[in-house]
């Protein structure tokens, strides 16, 4: 990794935003061709310049799909950055000081949901070996996986799930946004749009070349989203290098009839599958937070009710909370679990 390269957001708030260039070995070379130089967006508390040999707690906080970690800082008209909500919470005294971290983890697919993959890159890797110890290296952290959270939502929801239970030596605390999981509710129900979208472009290679000339805009298209974000999907959990493109799809392109071998490898992947393999590490955590919205779009408060239960069936502690909206326009969820995770890894 270089040393990197350091450019300030927002040096006139409370606290301070600041973007840092890792160049990734872990994502050099990757097959879609993305940037390996990766830029992580750093917020540092108020007295972070003000008090130069203390130490802090860090929160790593991760996008969902289609996003990166400077976005989160960019806020609107009625959704505060996370620079901006930070600066408040701090200010107001409902959180402790924290750094917060925000990675990149965009691909040309999307992104990866975080794991490391032979179709899309090394994610995981790029996240648990560079950027934790870059920063670590960088900044006055406490550099101890019981000073270190991690969250996220929607995808990165899910990516912290999955990084905090096959990373417990690096985090001690875990916040989920309605993240990914139940995939028989929240995934299936959207394949059927890429199984239409992608025959009418002749496979996934004629759909790729389709998405690439279409622009900004048009690629927001509700089914070609959709499209992108199941082959994402695909890359992350069924990567397979001797098919095209690398990935296994869970669907006859023909038919839409479900290939149950190729979506058992996903479902192995759902983090209420991975509890049977990893709720030790969830078991030591020093918090779980898990929330869902009641209408939201891709089922998740159900996914989530199924995963908070099977946690309390193992003896495992959470905290899970409903609210009344979908999945989008939430960040304002924010406010409760930043404060909750700063507090759990607070010296």
């Amino acid at each position: 990794m270089s040393d990197g390269r350091r450019s300030t957001l927002a040096p006139d708030m409370p606290g301070t935003v600041v973007v840092e260039t890792i160049d990734s070995r872990a994502l050099a070379g990757n097959p879609l061709g993305d940037p390996s130089a990766r830029r992580i967006a750093v917020w540092l508390p108020p007295s972070y310049a003000a008090e130069p040999t203390r130490r802090y707690p860090c929160i790593y906080w991760l996008a969902g799909y289609a996003g990166t970690g400077e976005m989160f800082f960019s806020g609107g008209p009625w959704q505060p950055g996370l620079g901006t909500r930070l600066d408040g919470l701090v200010e107001r005294g409902q959180m402790r000081e924290a750094i917060v971290v925000a990675p990149d983890g965009f691909s040309a697919w999307g992104g990866a949901q975080y794991l490391d993959s032979p179709a899309i890159g090394n994610y995981e890797t790029h996240i648990a070996r560079e950027v934790v110890p870059a920063i670590d290296a960088r900044f006055r952290t406490i550099a101890a996986a019981d000073a270190r959270a991690i969250g996220g939502k929607s995808s990165g929801g899910f990516g912290a799930l999955a990084l905090a239970m096959r990373n417990p030596q690096l985090f001690s605390a875990v916040a989920s946004h309605a993240g990914d999981m139940y995939f028989e509710l929240s995934l299936i129900p959207e394949l059927p749009v890429a199984v239409r979208t992608l025959r009418r472009h002749g496979g996934v290679g004629g759909f790729l070349d389709y998405f690439a000339a279409r622009d900004e805009r048009q690629r927001k298209d509700g089914a070609d989203f959709t499209t992108m974000m199941v082959l994402a999907q695909a890359g992350a959990y069924s990567p397979e290098p001797g098919r095209a493109h690398g990935v296994a799809l869970p669907f006859d392109l023909d038919t839409g009839e479900i290939d149950w071998t190729v979506w058992r490898r996903w479902k192995a992947w759902d983090p209420v599958e991975m509890l049977a393999h990893h709720g030790d590490a969830l078991r030591a955590m020093k918090l779980i937070y898990i929330d869902a919205g009641t209408r939201d779009e891709y089922n998740l408060d159900l996914g989530a009710r199924i995963f908070v239960r099977r946690l309390r069936a193992l003896g495992i502690a959470c905290e899970h909370e409903e609210f009344d909206d979908g999945h989008r326009g939430t960040s304002y969820r924010f406010d409760v679990s930043l404060p909750k995770l700063a507090a759990a890894i607070g010296a």
